[in-house]
């Protein structure tokens, strides 16, 4: 498989699945901003919309959409737990926590990434983002993992997202369990890969 992704973006989510599954997979840089690839392609012609993730399967297969490529990488490896069995409430709950994740917090940084927005904009997007944070500390009560006792790739989408905090003047700080679950996500050896991986540490 390849995984066409860029730098810190939301195709880190992904990236760690992958890692995280022990399936093979090749990772390509396709740049957001010159829509290129680093042999000159035009990433365009891969996928028109131009940006990350896109996942292209052993058959030539293309997925795009974070929250649906990161569940099709945990159903290549259910005996890693990164997805509850198909059909099961579980899994309907996983599903429930990525479409929060993908909707409500990774949609809610958007406008805090653009230059354009006015300031009064921005003010009330990281408003939003503090009520949903807040919301999603709550829910972390007793729980190890976002889910409960079992690391999905909701916790890797939520890692993801949620590293975006601190370029763009959202403030994590009042949300204890979130951060000591971010701690706890961050010691893992598939995000520290896949993070050197990408250059976003040494």
């Amino acid at each position: 498989m390849k995984l066409y992704y860029s730098t810190g973006a939301c195709s880190l989510s992904p990236h760690i699945a992958l890692l995280e599954a022990g399936l093979p997979f090749e990772l390509i840089l396709a740049s957001t901003k010159t829509k290129k690839l680093a042999d000159g392609t035009d990433y365009l012609t891969i996928n028109a919309r131009g940006q990350v993730p896109l996942l292209e399967l052993d058959n030539g297969e293309r997925l795009t959409e974070g929250p649906a490529i990161v569940q099709y990488i945990a159903d290549q490896a259910p005996q890693t737990g990164l997805a509850p069995a198909a059909g099961t409430l579980a899994r309907y709950r996983l599903m429930e926590m990525l479409n929060f994740i993908t909707s409500e917090l990774h949609k809610g940084f958007s406008p805090l990434f653009n230059p354009a927005m006015p300031e009064e904009a921005k003010a009330i997007a990281r408003d939003k983002l503090a009520g949903n944070f807040a919301w999603l500390d709550g829910q972390l009560k007793g729980k190890t993992w976002l889910l409960g006792e079992t690391f999905t790739v909701a916790d890797g989408y939520l890692f993801t997202v949620s590293n975006w905090a601190r370029l763009v003047g959202v403030d994590l700080s009042p949300y204890a369990r979130l951060n000591a679950l971010r701690e706890r996500i961050a010691a893992r050896p598939a995000v520290q890969a896949a993070m050197k991986a990408e250059g976003l540490i040494k």
